[in-house]
């Protein structure tokens, strides 16, 4: 054999090992992302609950650039050869995965086939079926921080081309201080607008109520009058630095703690009733509140107490108490989390297991329980709440009596459709709603 063909012979031999050590390589990953599939899928994981991506078989070429843009942890992966979602209930909406995809194989839904999502109509304008009343954030679908913002923009944009000669006192009633309502409020502003903001709460909306500590995910967003904002990994203190900042800078202020209750048409525009007989009148009304809207809850015996809360601001400053946490989402296990150091802390959840946890807290949780800093009751539920103690029913049926001085709840909230269709909105369930995004 001549050198040339030894050549040919180790140089092919050497090719024919690269692709099946690379085969075998991928095989491996395959069959460790489908178990993680199939796990989700006996957990109920795998079931998106908010926006989640839709990958298409037919058009993926398993580039593998969605998991690698993916900020979250298991969301996507790769299995022989194509895109697949994983832990779909733990996905939060970047959209990092839809701007990634080399070949257009991924399209933004809210809903599935099964499982259908109360959406209010809203045009591409983010006008809804009511004519000068529009909608944007996280209550149209999108909830991601940045998703939100560019939103409200586009929102006001929008409605500022439609503003005739009225006779109210405001152009435009911003419903919500979130990021939405707030970036809405600068854009606003920049175009010169006379507008009010308010909200129930807080400037912040639902960032707001994370615990102080939290870290929000959020990626690098353009804020009229402020410019860009480049953080990605922030705490909920800087995020809400910014945005007082940017409103500061602009002499803009938020009406906070003020609940509209109605939105009513009136001539060439729309009144806002809030509580205690308070009312403005706006000729656009922009809604950019949140999809949790009121907190829900429990309706036991001794809910109003002054020491239950369904929020958690600031557990640093707690020590030394005894704490029930009752609920089975992210929020309820990062709030026990956060507590137990300090605390002796028991987490009650109503069903026997936490299917729906990002993996981090998982992990996190599973690591509190082993070390004792953390006890757990599955498949309980409270049964009345007292000054010093809570009575709860346990996974046997049987009554218990705990030491408590503190009580946070956090199984959700109630979604504003009774508002929204008493001022006209239509809201329709979608099952799999492609959302439109821009790039």
């Amino acid at each position: 054999m001549s050198i040339e063909a030894l050549i040919y012979v180790i140089t092919f031999a050497i090719s024919i090992g690269i692709v099946v050590f690379y085969v075998w390589k991928g095989n491996k990953k395959s069959k460790v992302i489908a178990e993680k599939v199939a796990e989700a899928k006996e957990t109920g994981r795998f079931e998106p609950v908010s926006l989640h991506p839709y990958i298409d078989p037919n058009v993926c070429i398993g580039s593998g650039a969605c998991v690698r843009a993916c900020p979250e942890e298991d969301i996507l992966g790769l299995v022989n050869g194509a895109g697949t979602v994983i832990n779909a209930s733990s996905c939060i909406g970047h959209g990092a995965c839809f701007n990634s995809c080399p070949v257009d194989a991924i399209t933004l839904r809210i809903g599935t086939e099964t499982r259908g999502v109360d959406l209010p109509h809203v045009k591409p304008t983010y006008e809804t079926n009511v004519d000068g009343i529009y909608i944007s954030g996280e209550l149209g679908g999108m909830g991601l921080i940045r998703n939100s913002a560019e939103q409200g923009i586009q929102a006001v944009q929008n409605l500022a081309k439609t503003i005739q000669k009225h006779d109210h006192p405001y152009d435009l009633a911003i419903v919500g201080a979130g990021p939405s309502g707030l970036a809405a409020s600068l854009k606003a502003k920049e175009l010169g607008l006379k507008f009010i903001t308010l909200d129930q709460e807080s400037l912040g909306g639902t960032v707001y109520t994370f615990p102080r500590s939290k870290v929000v995910m959020t990626r690098p967003m353009e804020l009229p009058l402020y410019g860009k904002v480049k953080l990605v990994n922030t705490s909920k203190d800087e995020l809400l630095d910014i945005w007082n900042d940017a409103l500061s800078k602009n002499d803009i202020s938020i009406q906070e703690r003020t609940k509209v209750e109605h939105i009513q048409g009136i001539d060439n525009g729309f009144e806002l009733k809030c509580a205690e007989d308070e009312v403005h009148k706006a000729h656009r009304v922009l809604i950019a509140i949140g999809r949790r809207g009121t907190p829900r809850k429990l309706g036991v015996p001794g809910e109003e107490s002054q020491k239950v809360a369904y929020r958690l601001l600031e557990p640093e400053q707690i020590s030394g108490d005894k704490i029930l946490v009752v609920g089975g989402g992210d929020s309820a296990v990062e709030s026990a989390l956060l507590l137990c150091d300090q605390n002796e802390v028991i987490l009650s959840y109503r069903k026997d297991n936490f299917a729906r946890i990002k993996p981090g807290n998982s992990t996190n949780l599973n690591a509190a329980i082993r070390d004792g800093k953390l006890k757990v009751m599955f498949s309980s539920n409270v049964h009345s709440i007292e000054k010093d103690v809570v009575h709860i029913q346990n996974s046997e049926g049987e009554m218990e009596t705990l030491q408590n001085d503190r009580v946070y709840i956090f199984i959700g909230g109630e979604l504003p459709i009774p508002f929204l269709e008493k001022a006209g909105i239509e809201v329709d369930k979608h099952f799999g709603k492609v959302m439109k995004r821009h790039r």
